[in-house]
């Protein structure tokens, strides 16, 4: 079991951790949470030794294994999947014995190690390889390129597809979605769902938290605390206890005051001086309850544009790409003011190439792009930031916009409204005169969106715009792109901006922008209709790219009769209902404890609650106190096993829905 007890930690001055606890069981799986700068990413280094708490302890079983991604991927010409298969330290172990062995001409030797070598899978290692790459997105034959050949995003893909050949009894994962495409994120959350270790994952992905974690670890004030459930579970948990925590606030908050009412009006009288001193010690003696403190300083909403052309931009029959390479071909559009357009498909589809041909940073090599009169771009991708002057502070780079902009006779805003804007992106006080050199990549992300928000675009050019941006930010960006008034054209991994984007969907198959009839809650669904119905073709191309066969796959020719097709359909009915009727009883089973446990939990919650009712500690109240006591430690015990048989029996189904 992982522990950390009484850790206290600090990054120069600044305090991340200070007495907090956390337990991590075997084969859980917890998503860390909590604002930019909060310590997550210490917290990681801190768990793999790179730091050493202030005070408290770190206990981590020593026979683990852990596997992270490495923030530095090294170049060079080895193909790319020697260097993911440099994840599994166990197989390179056993091939470096082997080939001194070999070198040494002991036989006993070399047959012992070719056990090993079987035993641990080590003959289809390289086959297990390729398919993390082609999960992640490499086409089939990349995987033998030159490391060096890739851009920092692949290679950072390559460092994921190490992290998780590693054979690990603990993972940590830190924003792994951050650079892979909505097809490659769904591979990743099965891959995650059937990992059977113990993972730690930090994300700003709600969706991707809530399809992997059974728990959340979160953030704030110096301490962490575990919720039960995804992230959508641990929001609700959470407003249900800072309600609570309000509450019992309030009460408290109202005795104190009666109490010192009482002690100020009767200490002087000497028939009550002594009820007023006894009041006066339960006041010193009393542990204050702190008022309910959510930490989300982010409040903005899109200015109404100055104009709305429509159309406002028209592309006709458009032909573009880089050098040799076509990447586009035969686009064409129209965007109207109301129009809202998620753009879907795998790293390398063109995804970006037709946003920068919507936003005019590229040139066509053929057809036409009109824009209408009045047409102002909000054109927002990571490079943005690259762009701003490190040594303006954020003030300084809003009045800079606000000068440009600046009409004859016109009355430009004050330096109140400007910092009351920087204001609903987290910059308050100083930090909006502060060069922006030292802020954080999530920082300067929000100030890059700030600047084009404050532009009243009426259109928007969203690519990736969530990359750096932390969960409260995300969930603010949501809730104000529905009340822009004008069109928006969105590329992003995330599920949760469907909710803006529903009007149009394309993909983007070879080249092409076609519309996808559905939302982006459907996409994962006709991505594994697609995958499947591809999956026969390519798989003797995956194999043979990979230099093996898939695991009990013969050479020879497939059949062509169709009563041979109707049979091993008919085979293939039968053993999927056989399976649905063996699953049954383990599925019944872990939706029981599931609910169980959300039961307890719900039970666990009201008993905190009712403890924090100051009036129960009174003399009076000791036997109330007391039931309570008994039937929190009751359900604690209770919540406890049922989490244990739920962790039990989900093993159990996974190990049964396990290919034979």
């Amino acid at each position: 079991m992982l522990e950390l007890a009484g850790i206290t930690l600090r990054r120069g001055p600044k305090l991340l951790l200070q007495g907090a606890d956390l337990r991590v069981h075997p084969g859980h799986k917890v998503g860390l949470t909590g604002a930019n700068g909060c310590g997550k990413s210490s917290l990681f280094a801190l768990l793999r030794g790179e730091l050493q708490p202030d005070a408290g302890a770190v206990s981590v079983p020593p026979d683990w294994t852990i596997a992270h991604v490495a923030q530095q991927t090294p170049g060079g010409e080895r193909p790319a999947i020697e260097l993911v298969m440099d994840g599994d330290t166990q197989l390179r172990e056993v091939e470096r014995r082997l080939a001194a062995a070999e070198a040494a001409g002991h036989g006993v030797q070399q047959a012992a190690l070719h056990g090993q070598l079987e035993a641990i899978g080590g003959y289809t290692a390289e086959s297990r390889a390729a398919r993390l790459l082609h999960g992640l997105g490499f086409a089939v034959g990349e995987e033998r390129r030159p490391v060096s050949s890739y851009s920092g995003g692949w290679r950072m893909r390559l460092a994921l597809a190490q992290a998780l050949m590693c054979r690990s009894d603990l993972l940590l994962l830190d924003e792994p979605t951050n650079h892979l495409d909505l097809d490659a994120v769904i591979w990743l959350e099965g891959w995650l769902k059937a990992y059977p270790g113990t993972l730690l994952l930090i994300s700003h992905d709600r969706d991707f938290l809530d399809a992997v974690v059974e728990r959340i670890c979160h953030m704030e004030r110096q301490g962490l605390k575990v919720y039960t459930g995804g992230y959508s579970a641990f929001e609700r948990q959470r407003a249900e206890h800072l309600a609570q925590q309000q509450a019992a606030h309030e009460r408290q908050q109202r005795e104190v005051a009666h109490m010192r009412a009482f002690v100020d009006r009767f200490r002087a009288k000497a028939t009550k001086a002594r009820q007023a001193q006894s009041r006066l010690k339960a006041l010193e003696r009393m542990e204050l309850i702190a008022p309910a403190h959510v930490d989300s300083p982010f409040r903005f909403s899109f200015r109404a544009p100055q104009a709305k052309p429509d159309p406002l931009l028209r592309l006709e029959d458009i032909r573009a790409g880089y050098g040799d390479t076509r990447v586009l071909e035969g686009i064409g559009m129209s965007l109207r003011p109301d129009d809202r357009i998620a753009l879907l498909g795998p790293n390398g589809a063109g995804k970006s190439t037709l946003i920068k041909l919507l936003a005019g940073l590229l040139e066509p090599r053929s057809g036409r792009r009109e824009a209408g009169q009045g047409l102002a771009i909000g054109y927002f991708a990571q490079h943005q930031v690259d762009q701003l002057d490190p040594d303006a502070s954020a003030l300084k780079h809003l009045e800079r916009l606000e000068a440009a902009a600046a009409q004859p006779g016109g009355k430009p805003a004050t330096e109140q409204q400007l910092r009351d804007f920087l204001g609903g992106f987290g910059f308050h006080g100083d930090r909006a005169t502060e060069p922006v050199k030292p802020f954080s990549g999530g920082e300067k992300a929000r100030l890059a969106l700030a600047l084009i928000v404050w532009q009243r675009p009426n259109l928007l050019l969203l690519d990736e715009p969530t990359n750096q941006l932390d969960l409260d930010m995300r969930l603010e960006l949501s809730e104000a792109l529905p009340g822009f008034d004008g069109a928006m054209v969105l590329v992003s991994p995330d599920r949760q901006p469907d909710s803006y984007t529903h009007h149009r969907d394309h993909e983007n198959p070879e080249g092409r922008a076609e519309p996808f009839d559905g939302s982006l809650d459907d996409y994962p669904a006709w991505l594994a209709a697609r995958n499947k119905a591809q999956a026969q073709p390519q798989a003797g191309a995956v194999a043979d790219a990979a230099g093996v066969r898939p695991e009990g796959e013969s050479t020879a020719t497939p059949p062509n009769n169709a009563g041979d097709v109707a049979a091993s359909r008919k085979d293939q009915r039968r053993r999927e209902a056989e399976q649905r009727a063996r699953l049954q009883p383990a599925k019944k089973r872990v939706t029981q404890l599931e609910a169980d446990v959300e039961r307890l939990t719900t039970e666990r919650d009201a008993l905190e609650g009712a403890l924090a009712d100051s009036s129960l500690y009174a003399e009076d109240a000791k036997p109330r106190l007391l039931t309570l006591l008994a039937d929190k430690q009751r359900i604690d015990a209770e919540l406890e096993q049922a989490e244990a048989d739920w962790l039990d029996a989900a093993a159990e189904l996974e190990a049964l829905q396990q290919p034979d």
